[in-house]
């Protein structure tokens, strides 16, 4: 961690040979600053790390905003992300008390160039990643914004020479008031996902569906998505951890519980948003912080053994709370178990009211495989 004068960065790092990687997250630390000095002190302490990163590019950020109709247009003005690397810009307010938060994802000795339809590549050997964020629409309702949004990524997909089921590997999808419009996310993501050939007799992608607002209140739902183009299907795992999680498809959505990626030098570990629940699909310690938070620790760790992974491997963390009055609490506990790890608590409730908190998180770990190019 490297703190700064009115920030600080924690920092992943994944030096193995061949492409470098980064994760970090930048915080303001005083919150008494208005919006537009805690937005100069972040982006200082980015690029002062950045430059203690050689060769590393951003390839992903995403902004973490208190409120995103007052502040997107101020962030907008004072960066340059949207030529540079894929971004994302969502409300889910830092529960420390300040107005925003950055997780950047850094990459070194690759190519990058803005594509057309939103898309930002990354390209080194075989493979092209293809980043995406910020996508929205003015569709009716929900639904239609959910299926709109599907479909076009689809197409854009399509004109890279990928499609949804063979390439894509993980969305963050972000719903305005979810527990009034996650039923229409849902159905519109079943139906569509069905045309692509993603069922629950083929598979489905790892995913984060949670609450979270646009700085245009009619946009109600929000995509974020990462596809690899030049990956094979062998390369590719779905997570399940029978022992403790069923199969979304048994409640009626379609995502994985997690996916790995296997390149030549590297295993890539997705885990989608985790909760507290059991392999029935009941939510486990109702209205209990504190058991939910350890049940959650214990479903995550679970699927990254399915990976022959560990905690040891993860590179970054996002918390959701519901309750921002669970925060003290939460982030004790996390800073107990995990003190050194890139990690930020957010505001954004989950898809049932009945989970306090939930946790994503990528991990990587170095491997010899000959069977793959090299990530």
């Amino acid at each position: 961690m490297k703190i700064m004068d009115k920030a600080k960065v924690e920092i992943f790092r994944f030096e193995k040979g061949g492409v470098n990687e980064y994760h970090l997250m930048v915080h303001v630390t005083d919150p008494t600053l208005t919006y537009g000095q805690q937005v100069e002190a972040l982006l200082a302490a980015y690029d002062e790390t950045l430059a203690e990163l050689p060769g590393a590019v951003a390839v992903f950020k995403r902004y973490f905003l208190s409120d995103a109709a007052n502040q997107v247009d101020i962030l907008l003005a004072m960066t340059t992300e949207g030529t540079t690397c894929g971004l994302s810009i969502i409300q889910q307010p830092p529960l420390d008390g300040t107005k925003i938060a950055l997780w950047a994802y850094l990459l070194t000795d690759v190519q990058t160039r803005a594509l057309g339809n939103g898309f930002f590549e990354v390209q080194h050997g075989a493979y092209r990643h293809l980043w995406t964020g910020t996508n929205t629409n003015y569709a009716a309702n929900s639904e239609y914004q959910m299926r709109l949004l599907l479909n076009d990524y689809a197409m854009n997909l399509v004109e890279q020479g990928c499609t949804l089921a063979n390439n894509c590997l993980r969305t963050w999808i972000f719903v305005q008031n979810i527990d009034n419009n996650y039923a229409g996310v849902v159905k519109a993501r079943n139906e569509v996902f069905v045309t692509q050939d993603l069922t629950d007799k083929t598979h489905f992608i790892a995913s984060t569906g949670i609450g979270g607002r646009m700085a245009d209140p009619k946009n109600l739902v929000q995509l974020d998505a990462y596809a690899v183009s030049g990956i094979t299907k062998e390369q590719i795992h779905y997570l399940y951890a029978p022992s403790h999680l069923n199969r979304t498809s048994e409640y009626g959505v379609s995502f994985e519980r997690g996916t790995y990626v296997d390149y030549g030098d590297r295993r890539h570990v997705f885990i989608s948003g985790t909760a507290s629940i059991n392999n029935r699909g009941e939510i486990m310690y109702h209205r209990d912080i504190r058991k939910q938070t350890h049940r959650l620790w214990e479903n995550v760790e679970t699927l990254l053994n399915e990976a022959d992974s560990s905690y040891d491997d993860v590179t970054q963390m996002i918390v959701y709370l519901r309750d921002i009055a669970d925060y003290a609490v939460v982030k004790a506990l996390y800073d107990e178990r995990f003190p050194d790890k890139p990690k930020v608590f957010v505001n954004a409730p989950v898809c049932r009211p009945g989970w306090l908190v939930e946790m994503e998180c990528m991990a990587v770990k170095a491997q010899d495989n000959q069977l793959f190019p090299s990530f």
